[in-house]
């Protein structure tokens, strides 16, 4: 499910209708029908949907394709779902590709070429874009214009090809690592920022009525507590709480039955799972609470070091679990009491020292 999977359709109570004669057949069918469809449907991001409301509420009475929109932010937080927003509110088809997949200039050129005016493209992980296709796209967000090279060598010749306009929509986890070139093209930027859980908790009830998911208050409040302040987490363990529930209780989702079918699919109340746990636990009692090393952290608990460092490190260190210091990763005084232990006496002085320390 992507980015937001927040909000459904206007009318949730006539869509769970009809979803409920679906058969379960996997669930992208009904992962797509949580997605928002319009800027009022999504829940959340209330900055950035009001800057980008502007945007496209004054293309479009001006008639003309909005500017190029770049969205940033961690994984699961809506940005390929408004991206599906801004071309179903501009009434115009959208096409969907990756950074990683445009690794030649031709399969750039061969895309924008097949737009039609006012079409939406959207680019995923925009920063891994090749460079070749990225300074393409440079000239074509620019002046609507290719430049398609035939030929090798001294023989070879440049011929322009005029695109139609459209609005080039990127999605980036790491905005940093865009070139100033192309960031500098777009038009409006929008950063996402981690949800509430008190916003958590509406779009757990928007996916509950389209899932025909029977969810208490205090169930929505539970998940939403576990869930990372992501609403693609959010929807993730609501629809494993709705198995259990179906199958083990009595089909309806309250705090007692969402906290025993969390603990079957082992998150806990901090939205901790088995690896992140495993992190914590390997950093605590095989290293003393660090500092140790990523590579050596990946190695006890048996991952890939990019995993610990890019799925297990953010999150840890946004609740204040874990430290990055230029020694190595420390353990907090919170991670020693989340794992129920005594922290050492006074406390992880590295986590504190400098660089020049």
């Amino acid at each position: 499910m992507s980015e937001q999977d927040a909000a459904g359709p206007a009318d949730p109570s006539a869509e769970s209708t009809s979803l409920s004669a679906l058969p379960e057949n996997g669930e992208r069918e009904v992962e797509t029908t949580l997605r928002p469809r319009k800027l009022a449907e999504f829940v959340g991001q209330a900055r950035v949907r009001e800057q980008l409301e502007l945007v496209l509420q004054s293309a479009k009475r001006r008639g003309v394709p909005p500017d190029h929109v770049l969205l940033s932010g961690p994984p699961g937080l809506g940005k390929t779902s408004l991206s599906m927003i801004i071309a179903s509110e501009l009434d115009s088809a959208i096409r969907i590709t990756s950074g990683p997949a445009l690794e030649r200039a031709g399969d750039l050129a061969a895309m924008l070429s097949n737009l039609v005016e006012g079409d939406v493209l959207f680019i995923d992980e925009i920063h891994r874009i090749a460079r070749p296709a990225e300074e393409m796209l440079y000239l074509a967000m620019e002046d609507f214009r290719v430049d398609v090279v035939v030929g090798k060598g001294p023989g070879a010749t440049s011929i322009p090809l005029e695109i139609a306009p459209f609005t080039l929509v990127g999605a980036t986890t790491r905005s940093g690592a865009l070139t100033g070139p192309l960031r500098d093209r777009f038009g409006f930027t929008g950063h996402m920022e981690f949800y509430e859980p008190v916003e958590l908790e509406q779009v757990l009830r928007r996916s509950a009525v389209i899932l025909g998911v029977s969810l208490e208050a205090d169930g929505a409040e539970e998940i939403a507590g576990r869930s990372r302040g992501t609403p693609r987490i959010a929807n993730r363990l609501l629809r494993r709480v709705r198995d259990y529930a179906e199958v083990r209780a009595d089909g309806r989702v309250t705090r007692e039955t969402a906290r025993a079918a969390l603990e079957v699919y082992d998150v806990d109340e901090w939205g901790l799972d088995r690896l992140d746990r495993a992190v914590l636990s390997a950093l605590v009692r095989s290293f003393g609470g660090g500092p140790v090393g990523v590579s050596t952290l990946a190695v006890a608990v048996g991952e890939e070091s990019s995993t610990v460092e890019e799925v297990c490190e953010p999150y840890l260190v946004r609740i204040g679990m874990l430290a990055r210091t230029p020694r190595g990763r420390v353990a907090t005084p919170a991670a020693w009491q989340h794992l129920g232990l005594p922290p050492p006496k006074g406390g992880t002085p590295e986590a504190t020292q400098s660089l020049f320390d």
